[in-house]
Parts: structure tokens; sequence; C-alpha cells
């Protein structure tokens, strides 16, 4: 029943999982924190990051949702991308390929119910699949195959060639929508599903601007979780988050804190785990022909920016020295295959500033007398959107912004609310935005390029795209995804060739700018709850705002002194 996952692991920094080992308290945590997060035993407060009023959108396939992916809304099956382990059967229990990998078959789960008292079946498994086909603006997968329903517990999804690689976005980042009501929906990619029905361990309780609950489904197929409310709160930011933190009133947030290193002295009751996964980038609104404006549209100016960065000040200032280097060909170090062919195995951490002049001069930039490049009139002046109260990406892009002067680039931070930055990062409204490329549903750098670099997932300025929001299409890297996507993965040799065209082709292109492989940090309130992951069990991702990870995790707590 498994997908292949060899060599499948979270690359953790030197002091990441084993972080608590250096602490002075140890990682027991201290006393008095059983009450604290929020009053309730049994309710776990948390703080992804978001700041400003919160918008209801509990719509899975929406690239501005609020909540819904693996809570309310499930996937057939649970694929952890920290370890190498079998899917975890959700509302499916099995599947299997045909020899040549034209033809999925999955087994579903008997005796599920949505939450308004319908029940699962095929039926909304193949409606979900259809839809997708239907609608290209949630199908950032680029899937297009016929599904049948065998019987109620039953699906064929027939392929027209080999198609090996689709089957882990179709079986652990595809949510199961109700027929009965999905159906009735206009765009499945606006509407916002105030009102939620999904099959999941959650339900949406009460929400209000700042704040909103999920209460735990009574009915749920595996069983009630223990705990029985999760309320998510907004901030101004990491610095009001951390503030929340030492007053006891989170139990679990994901952005970074100051003294990572004494997170449990800082903290009594709490521990903390760091995880380098995620690639930070600044991406670039590059297609002109897809409707981009500004410098950035110029691969010059994007391969300048790259080599001006001083990374190592970049990492001190912005990261505490936690983040670490990632790879211009989106490969992870360590984990992946990185191709021989690239000009840079990983990113430079010291900047050079004669190549970054020579490839903008080369490119007919000249420098003007107020030491910043021209061409044909433009300044070479770039903003660069970032969310307000994340400190750690605003340190970030201020400090590149005095970096980059020493190139002839002026770069302007623009802050907003999340809201904003979302809408603008996915109509394509701006030259510059600082985010960070999510991994796929396997460790596997075929998802980076497949969702992040794909020219199906491309469109138009103005248009929301779902996923390549940077508006890359470049035909030979298609061709090698298309190429990939038919390949058995284990079949590696046969894989190479097509990685190595991809990572040479987008270090050159560099639509997204690579910076550093965040250090993911999660804190979280061990007085209060057990259950969390740790570095020998860790069955999901640490991150609050992964989905379906944090949903795992909200599934395995129990309040501390519980059963």
């Amino acid at each position: 029943m498994s997908l292949d996952v060899k060599g499948r692991r979270v690359r953790t920094a030197a002091v990441g999982f084993a972080l608590c080992g250096l602490l002075a308290a140890g990682c027991g945590g201290s006393s008095g924190g059983g009450d604290g997060g929020g009053g309730e035993a049994d309710t776990l407060v948390t703080f992804s990051g978001a700041s400003g009023d919160l918008q209801a959108n509990f719509n899975p396939y929406s690239p501005t949702k609020l909540e819904g992916a693996g809570t309310i809304y499930e996937s057939l099956f649970f694929l952890n991308i920290s370890r190498q382990e079998d899917p975890v059967p959700v509302l499916g229990t099995e599947y299997s390929w045909n020899e040549d990998g034209t033809e999925l078959s999955i087994t579903l789960r008997e005796g599920v119910k949505w939450t308004d008292g319908e029940d699962f079946t095929a039926d909304d498994v193949k409606f979900t699949f259809d839809m997708m086909v239907e609608n290209p603006a949630i199908n950032s997968i680029g899937f297009d195959a016929e599904t049948t329903v065998v019987d109620p517990t039953h699906v064929t999804v027939a392929f027209d060639e080999p198609n090996f690689m689709d089957a882990a976005n179709l079986l652990g980042r595809t949510w199961i929508v109700p027929e009965h009501i999905w159906s009735k929906v206009e765009d499945p990619s606006t509407d916002t599903m105030t009102e939620p029905v999904g099959t999941g361990p959650y339900m949406l309780g009460e929400f209000k601007a700042q704040s909103f609950t999920l209460t735990a489904n009574p009915d749920y197929w595996d069983g009630e979780p223990a705990v029985q409310t999760i309320r998510t709160i907004a901030l101004s930011g990491n610095q009001a988050g951390a503030d929340a933190l030492s007053a006891g009133q989170i139990d679990w947030m994901t952005s970074p804190v100051p003294n990572l290193d004494k997170v449990e002295e800082t903290y009594p009751g709490y521990t903390a785990t760091i995880a380098n996964t995620f690639q930070v980038v600044l991406g670039s609104c590059s297609s002109a022909e897809l409707g981009c404006e500004g410098p950035q549209t110029d691969p010059a100016v994007r391969q300048a920016i790259y080599y001006g960065m001083n990374r190592d000040q970049l990492n001190q200032l912005a990261f505490q020295g936690f983040a670490a280097q990632m790879s211009p060909g989106f490969g992870i170090p360590d984990r992946d295959y990185i191709s021989g062919g690239l000009e840079n195995q990983t990113t430079p951490m010291e900047p050079d500033v004669d190549r970054a002049t020579q490839v903008l001069e080369e490119a007919g930039w000249e420098l003007g007398d107020d030491g910043i490049y021209e061409k044909d009139g433009e300044r070479l002046e770039l903003s660069v959107r970032v969310v307000s109260g994340w400190t750690d990406y605003i340190t970030t892009v201020t400090t590149m912004a005095e970096q980059l002067k020493e190139v002839g680039i002026a770069l302007t931070p623009q802050q907003s609310s999340w809201n904003e930055w979302s809408d603008a990062r996915g109509r394509g409204d701006y030259q510059l935005i600082i985010d960070s490329l999510s991994p796929g549903p396997t460790a596997d750098p075929y998802w980076q390029y497949a969702n992040f670099f794909s020219g199906t997932n491309a469109v138009p300025v103005g248009e929301t795209a779902n996923i390549n929001w940077g508006r890359y299409v470049n035909e030979d890297v298609d061709a090698a995804i298309d190429e990939l996507g038919r390949i058995n993965p284990e079949d590696t040799a046969a894989r190479e060739p097509h990685f190595d065209t991809i990572q040479t082709t987008v270090e050159q292109d560099m639509p997204y700018i690579p910076v550093l492989l965040n250090c993911t940090v999660s804190i979280w309130n061990v007085d209060k709850f057990t259950g969390w992951p740790t570095e020998d069990d860790m069955y999901a991702f640490p991150a609050i705002w992964q989905s379906p990870d944090s949903s795992q995790v909200f599934q395995n707590l129990q309040p501390a002194g519980g059963e």
C-alpha cells in the first residue's frame, strides 16, 4: 500500500529536534502550566502568525483559506513528510496500481458520515476528483483522469499514460468534499464555505474577527478527539505571540521568538522544536507575457539579487543562526538529488558584488548617478511585499534592502496584513514578495517543481494563481516535470536526467530567488498537553500552519493528567 518514500526525513538543524537537550531546564518543562494557555484543560489555543482581522474562509481549495484541510475536510490517506513510513489510512483504507501505472484502485472506509448526518460514499470521491478536472483553478497538480465508482466503497482512477506521481497528491492532499453540498457551488476556488460540512475530527464553532474555534466532532469515525476545542487567535505579529506565550495564553505557536536557545527558561512549561524544510524565497512576478510589470521580469535582475545577498548576515539577524543553506535547484541538501550541473550546489552565504554587477551590466543595465542601476529610462527600484508582524521576514527584507544598495538595486519593503499580502500574491499584484515554498506530500523534489514551477499552474496577472504564484513558464521544465510524473519513483537512474534539466534551468531563470532554508520553530505547552511530536516520534511535521499535519497533532494530544 505504500508510496515510494525512500530516504524521506526532515532535514533538521544541528540543534533542531534535540534542542531541548541543550536547555538548562531540560525537556520536562516547569510546573504550573496545567491551567494555562486558555483556561480549560481540554481547550488548545493556537497562534499561526496571522495578524489583522481574520476572514471566514473554510474552503480547503481556496488559496486564501483560513482553516479546514485535515481538520474539517479529510484526505484519503495521511502522508508524513517528517519520516519514512507507509501512508496512514484516513477516508481510504487501501490502494494499488496496475503494473504500468495507468490505473489506481482505492478502497474506502465504511460507516463514515458527513457532519450533517449524510453518508460518505464513493460518489463523493468521484465528485471531488471530477471537480478538480473541471476547475483548473483548484487543480494544482494538473490532474486529468477518469474516476469510476465500482461500488459504494471502491473507486478506480484511469490515466491515459503512466502517472505514478499523481498518487501522492490524490491520496494525501486532495480534500474530499460532499457532493450533495458542493454540487451547488458555482466556483469551488472562490466560495468561502462559511458553514463547512466535512468528515473530519473537528467542526467549525464560533467565528470572530480576532479568533475562531473548532469543536470536536462527537460522531467522528475514529472517535471523538480528547482535545474538545481548538481556539485560533490573531495577534499583531510575532512579538505579540511571544508576549502571549510568556503570559501562558497560547498552547502552540509556530513562529520565531527571541533566545531560541533558552526557550524552556524563558517560557516555563513549554518546549521547542526546529526543522529546516521550508525554502524561503523572494518570489518574483516573473512573466511579462502573463502581465507582470517591473525590473524583476528580467532574469538578470533576479540573478543580481541572488548574488548580492549576505546570507550569513540574514541568518544571524533574522533567524538567530538557525536557518540553513538551500539549493538554487530547489532540492533540499542532504535529502534530495542535487544536480552536478548546477553552478552553485548550495546558495552562497557571502555576497558576490562583482558577480552581481557583472550580470546586470551584461544585460544592459547602467549605473546611474545616484548609485542605482537603470535601463531604458527605468530605475532598478523594486518593492517587496511582507506581512506586518512577521518579524523574521521583515528583518530579512529590511536587511536585504541595505545589502542590495551595494549592487545598485533599490529595494523597498512594503508591509501589509496577511489578507492583503495573500490576495496580492495570488493575483500577481507585486514585484517581489517574501514567502516560503512548502514541501509536497512526500519528501521528493518533484513536488516543488510540479507545484511551483509548472506552467500548468501559471495564470495571467489578475487571475488567482493557486500555487505557481511566480507565474513561471518554461517549456523544457514543463516537459521534464511531465516525464518525471510518468516514471516509477523507485527508478532513480531514469529520473536524474530530468532533475538535471529542471534544476539547471531554474537556477538560471530564478523566478523564485533562493534565500535560506527556514527554521520552522514550534513551541508548545507540555505541561497542559501530552502527545506532541518528538524527535523519536515525529509522526507529523511540527508546524501549526502545515495541513493536514496539524490535525494529526490535534488528534494525538491528551490533556495532561487525562487518559
